[in-house]
């Protein structure tokens, strides 16, 4: 498993360590900066913090089968739980877990003597509701069934996360109001949303010991900030003053009890916030390699690349003796971590390190794991900084592993500055660019500002669909849609394709316009760098490219090549369209002939006939 160690100031700590517990899937990538900041704040006032990856999410081993996933992930949070006791010597531990993570941690302490307190957000109460409301998530298309043949669900899979089939019949079966949790010396804080509190009756029936009267420092509080921290885009992501309060000042009070009043002040920290763990161990991360060489064994190890601020990040390296190639550069997805959606890059990683590729998937300054530069917001999704983040990135490669040919890849914004980076200059021999929306971004701009270029560029068939939408009337009538913002689309688009033509000639006169996008694919062609892009049908960036490169694309022929991936939406979050994406990315690294390249590849003006037909 992997996991981040956050020590005291001075290694000072006391007798209690805190051990956070994340929640399932697509919430353990919202709440990523969530986790961190509660970590840095109980490390700042003395109490050492351990956040880590069950076993096959995030960067943790992957695992194989049909396991039942909750039992392992109860087993690695008790395996956690002595990790922390050995680095840093704390007695007692404290938990602290989000939604289904809160329940595996009161499943945890069940066997655990040394977990002392529990402190659960939003805990998954009854599992048979969890499962109804992870299915009710069908209506918006983001989950998706295997079934059997014989018709049984094999399993579901939530936003790109799945759950076996045995993992379902265990959650089913799942109710903590059946559960006596132990008796814990430090109490047992709930914080539930206003709006559901789900585990109301629970506490309710523990606090006044009717069950089995065991009464104990049960507490139940209601405060906002679920849906803000673990629910929202991460880019968007709070965590609410209220909920960070009430979670550290039970923490500071729990330590304050351990410690006694004799040594209440004892390794106390100077507060305020920590930045950083201040150690990250080099210790490597073992995983099978390929098939062919079954003895191989692919390691995995954190860095810290300095780029101005410390950016973090994980290199996949073949195994000893296998073939060497180059390597490839992952940038992240949004404001997600290294990760990856749907835990994309880590899949990429591991299977291109296989293949002989040095794979750093790594985060950009002020996203994930990494530090964010002074004066400059978390969770930027498009920094200024990044060029030199990505350089910095690619020089390390370079020196440490003696590779030529570098791979700059990344979907959505990963792919913006991957073809900045590389229009910037910083030395790569291919682009993988998946799902671009932005082609090009000034510094305090905002999503709004892109979505509307993006509206523009739309095909003339998506409006025209529009136009005759019963849904879309009514939405203008009710006041939902601006009229000018519609006016002003139906002008602007036909006159597009005019200034593309007109773009394109002056660049055969010589003459370069700013913002030209086909004349940056021309000069990078130029320096030997091939180019690939990949969209799921309909993404809007494909619209916007084949009004401006179209010929540009057409002209530079093998060095530039297109892929439309159907039934797949942004971020590849269904496994059929993100096996058929790996399959795509793969062998754009691996074919270097432009004969096979054409043969499993679509022309342009096949995508182009797609794009318009979606």
């Amino acid at each position: 498993m992997f996991g981040w160690l956050h020590r005291t100031p001075g290694d000072s700590g006391g007798p209690v360590g805190l051990l956070l517990c994340q929640p399932f899937g697509y919430e353990a990538i919202c709440g990523h900066r969530g986790m961190r900041r509660f970590a840095e704040l109980a490390a700042s006032f003395g109490m050492p913090a351990l956040r880590f990856d069950y076993l096959g999410t995030g960067d943790s081993a992957d695992l194989a089968g049909n396991v039942e996933q909750l039992e392992v992930w109860t087993q690695n949070i008790v395996a956690a739980v002595q990790e922390l006791r050995r680095l840093t010597g704390v007695t007692r531990v404290l938990g602290l877990g989000f939604r289904l993570g809160g329940s595996l941690a009161i499943l945890a302490a069940e066997r655990c003597p040394d977990i002392a307190g529990l402190v659960l957000i939003n805990p998954v109460i009854n599992g048979r509701r969890y499962l109804r409301e992870l299915r009710a998530q069908r209506l918006a298309g983001t989950l998706a069934t295997s079934e059997s043949q014989n018709g049984a669900v094999d399993c579901i899979e939530v936003g790109g996360f799945s759950l076996q089939s045995a993992t379902l019949l265990r959650l089913a079966a799942l109710d903590l109001e059946t559960i006596v949790p132990p008796r814990l010396s430090a109490g047992l804080l709930v914080i539930d949303p206003p709006t559901t509190p789900t585990a109301r009756d629970w506490i309710a029936a523990l606090q006044v010991g009717r069950v089995e009267n065991h009464a104990g420092p049960y507490a139940h509080q209601l405060l906002p900030g679920t849906v803000e921290m673990l629910m929202t885009d991460p880019q968007f992501a709070v965590l609410p003053r209220a909920l960070l309060d009430a979670v550290t000042d039970w923490l500071a009070a729990a330590r304050t009890a351990a410690l006694g009043s004799a040594g209440a002040g004892a390794g106390a920290g100077a507060g305020g916030r920590q930045g950083l763990a201040t150690v990250v161990p080099m210790s490597a991360l073992r995983l099978p390699g390929a098939e062919r060489l079954p003895r191989s064994r692919l390691t995995e190890r954190p860095v810290l690349l300095r780029s101005g601020v410390a950016c973090f990040g994980i290199v996949t390296e073949p195994g000893e003796g296998d073939l060497r190639r180059g390597a490839v550069v992952l940038i992240n997805v949004g404001a997600e971590h290294h990760i990856g959606s749907s835990r994309l890059y880590v899949s990429l990683a591991r299977r291109w390190a296989r293949q002989g590729y040095t794979v750093l998937r790594f985060d950009l300054g002020g996203l994930g794991d990494s530090e964010t530069r002074a004066g400059r917001a978390d969770d930027e999704v498009y920094p200024p900084a990044a060029i030199d983040d990505i350089r910095v990135a690619v020089d390390y490669l370079r020196a440490r592993y003696g590779v030529g040919e570098i791979v700059l890849a990344g979907l959505c914004s990963g792919a913006y500055h991957a073809l900045r980076a590389a229009v910037a200059g910083v030395p790569a021999s291919h682009l993988l660019l998946v799902n671009p929306l932005a082609y090009y971004w000034k510094d305090g701009m905002t999503a709004d500002d892109m979505h509307r270029a993006l509206e523009v560029a739309r095909s003339l068939e998506y409006y025209r669909r529009r136009l005759f939408s019963e849904s879309g009337w009514k939405k203008l009538l009710r006041g939902q849609i601006s009229l000018w913002r519609v006016v002003r689309v139906l002008v602007q688009r036909p006159l597009l394709p005019i200034f593309a033509a007109c773009r394109d000639w002056g660049r055969r006169l010589n003459i370069r316009l700013p913002g030209d996008l086909a004349a940056e694919l021309e000069g990078l062609a130029a320096r030997g760098v091939q180019l690939s892009f990949i969209f799921s049908r309909g993404e809007p960036g494909l619209d916007r490219l084949l009004l401006q490169c179209e010929a540009t694309i057409k002209r530079l022929d093998s060095q530039c090549r297109l892929h439309v991936i159907d039934t797949a939406d942004h971020i590849f979050s269904r496994t059929t369209a993100r096996l058929r994406l790996e399959e795509v990315l793969s062998t754009e690294i691996t074919t270097r002939n432009a004969a096979d390249v054409r043969a499993v590849l679509p022309d342009v003006a096949q995508a182009r006939n797609r794009s318009q037909q979606c």
